[in-house]
């Protein structure tokens, strides 16, 4: 029971450094790409991101590889749930029919 709950943790931590890792990495395409020093900000972003998921991916297997796996498990789901929250909404193949019979 005891090794269930450490592996469920480890998909809850997962989670938590994929929503850190790709939720920072998307939060810095947005200011570095209006930013005056983009390549800082990409470069900075990335040296901290990487830092915090391989620190944490230590910690929580704790030598068990079990661990280590549920953990990276965690971190890949995350990683579909943050590209689709997000993704730019697709446009309407009809509105740019519309927009474009409106120009002539």
């Amino acid at each position: 029971m005891n090794e269930i709950l450490n592996l469920v943790l480890s998909l809850v931590a997962g989670f938590l450094f994929g929503a850190i890792f790709f939720g920072g990495l998307w939060w810095t395409v947005q200011r570095g790409l209006s930013s005056g020093r983009p390549a800082l900000w990409f470069l900075g972003s990335l040296f901290i991101r990487i830092s915090i998921v391989i620190v944490g991916f230590y910690f929580v297997s704790n030598g068990h590889w079990e661990r280590l796996l549920t953990c990276l498990f965690g971190f890949f789901i995350m990683r579909h749930i943050v590209v689709r929250l997000t993704r730019l909404p697709e446009e309407d193949p009809n509105q740019l029919t519309k927009e474009a019979s409106n120009a002539t």
